[in-house]
Order: structure tokens, then sequence, then C-alpha cells
């Protein structure tokens, strides 16, 4: 595989992490805002030091919006020959120091544990696993879905200080079977533009395979979603519409009626960003991976796809 300059031959590795997005701006690297790929790239920075250039770059699958997590993310990224024997001197030295653990480590775990040693031990991002990427593998476009969780508190609900970070507090009362239903009533191909912040030359076109609500042991409120690709807020303008009918400010008619409609023409609210968490991406069979990608960015450069966000 070749970087973007077509100059150095590169290894793609695969890496699985998590974070508390409370305190980034999103994914998306912002100039003046701390995101999590800034956060990312700074860390990997500084692994690897005096390396050869080009910067390696973090290729996502669901760009998630400000304050929302995530326990399931995944990226990829290209690491070249010289960045690879940077990681494998940096095990050599610790094995010179009297360190055995680094000589059996291969330079996908050492990357992991490098870049988390890095960002600290007091850290709201983390590099789970990191392993060397199946062939034709794109993190982003060979993903065939992005499921998503929201949490939410309701009146009679113990409201837990310790889960603020990762719940949302309502003072409503609402009827889980009729949250239940307004969700499972929004499943299947449809256009959500009424659902989303539509981006210039983006779809909104999407498949929500699965939407659902159920009570956790503590009573807090879940809603499981997921979809092929989500657009932009999607998942919290679902949540709220469906709210909005749990509250009496919407009918199960009207739910259907405004994603058909294609405007948002009923006022309800999109739920905040703290309630929600990126859970897991899925992909298919190893021998499918490459046609998903290729199938995925074609589609895209025709302007049929945007990127998964939320």
């Amino acid at each position: 595989m070749l970087d973007d300059g077509g100059e150095l031959p590169t290894q793609r590795f695969r890496l699985d992490i998590a974070y508390d997005g409370t305190d980034f701006a999103g994914w998306a690297k912002q100039p003046g805002l701390r995101t999590v790929e800034g956060v990312l790239e700074a860390a990997l920075r500084l692994v690897l030091s005096k390396s050869v250039p080009p910067m390696p770059r973090f290729v996502v699958a669901g760009r998630t919006d400000a304050g929302v997590h995530a326990t399931g993310q995944v990226v990829h990224l290209d690491l070249t020959e010289p960045q690879l024997a940077k990681i494998t001197r940096l095990q050599g030295r610790h094995a010179e120091a009297g360190d055995p653990s680094g000589l059996v480590e291969s330079p996908s775990t050492l990357l992991a544990r490098r870049l988390n040693g890095v960002l600290g031990m007091d850290r709201d991002v983390v590099i789970h696993h990191a392993e060397p990427a199946a062939h034709g593998f794109d993190a982003r476009f060979s993903a065939v879905w992005r499921h998503y969780r929201y949490r939410l508190a309701d009146a009679g609900v113990r409201k837990d200080p310790l889960l603020r970070r990762t719940t949302s507090w309502t003072t409503s009362g609402l009827d889980v079977e009729l949250l239940d239903r307004a969700a499972s009533s929004l499943v299947g191909l449809h256009d959500f533009q009424a659902y989303c912040k539509p981006r210039p030359r983006a779809t909104t076109i999407r498949t929500l395979q699965a939407f659902s609500w159920e009570r956790d042991d503590a009573g807090v409120l879940v809603a499981r979603l997921t979809a092929d690709a989500f657009c932009h807020s999607m998942v919290r303008a679902l949540v709220g519409a469906c709210v909005a009918v749990g509250e009496g400010r919407m009918s199960l008619d009207e739910v259907v009626r405004l994603r058909d409609g294609g405007k948002r023409q009923i006022d309800f609210r999109v739920m905040p960003a703290r309630g929600l968490t990126l859970v897991e991406i899925g992909y298919p069979e190893i021998d499918l991976l490459h046609a998903r990608a290729t199938e995925t960015r074609q589609r895209r450069h025709h302007g049929h796809v945007a990127a998964a966000a939320d």
C-alpha cells in the first residue's frame, strides 16, 4: 500500500479506541479547539519524533460531534517502514534498559502502548487494541453499520451524579412502550432530511436498521440505534422525536409524516450530546472488505453517501 503521495510503501493498522467526549469539540481536528483527532495526532507525533515524513493520518469510522462519547470507535492509519523502525528501536531501547516486556511485543502492540503512554494515565481517550489491518480494510468505507446508544434518566428515576457525563436527565415521565413504538415506526430505508442537519452535496438517505427503547436495571431509558451510516445530528434528533411523542407533544403519525415530508415542520428537541455513545462499528467478512470500501467510495464520489457522524 502507498501513502497519499505515492512515495513510500506503508503498512496499515487498525486501532480500536474509546473516549469521553465531554471535553472534546468532536472528532475532527479544528483550529484552536481540542478534538479527539487532534489529541491522537499530537501523541503520534511525539511517538514518531523525528521519523521520516509524511505524518500519518487517522481515518475514522464515525466522526462524532462535540460531547459525544465512544466505546467502540475504529480508526486506521498507514505507517511507513522508517516509522515502524522507529517504534521497533524504541522497543530495543527498553530491552537494553532491562525491560523484558518489549522483547515479545509486536509493532502494533507497541504502537498502542506508546500512544497510551504519551496520552497519560488520566486520559479521556484510550487505545484499547491495535493490529495490522486485513487486506482492503478501510475504517470508514469498509463499515457496514454503526451502532449508537442513548441514555436518558426521566422522572422517578434516581439520578446518579457519577453517570452525569454519559446520561441526559429530564423532568418528564416517559412511557417506554410509547417511545419504542415511535422508534420502530422510523426503521427502514428513508430520506431522513427532517431529522438531520444537511451538509452541501451530502445525501440524507439512510437505512435505519434497528431502533428500540428499554429500561436498564436502574430504570434509565436506553435507546439503541443501528444504521449503515448516520448524518449530522441524526441520532439525537431521532431520540428527541421519540421523547416528544412520550411527552405528548407529537403523535406517532406526526413522527412518520415529518420523516416523509422532508423538512422539519414540527419543533422538537434535539437531545444533548452527553447521553450519546458510539458503541460498535460493524464490518463484513475479511474477503469482502475491499469490495465494500470500493463500493462505498464510488457511491460517495457520486454524491450518494456522506460521512457517518452525529
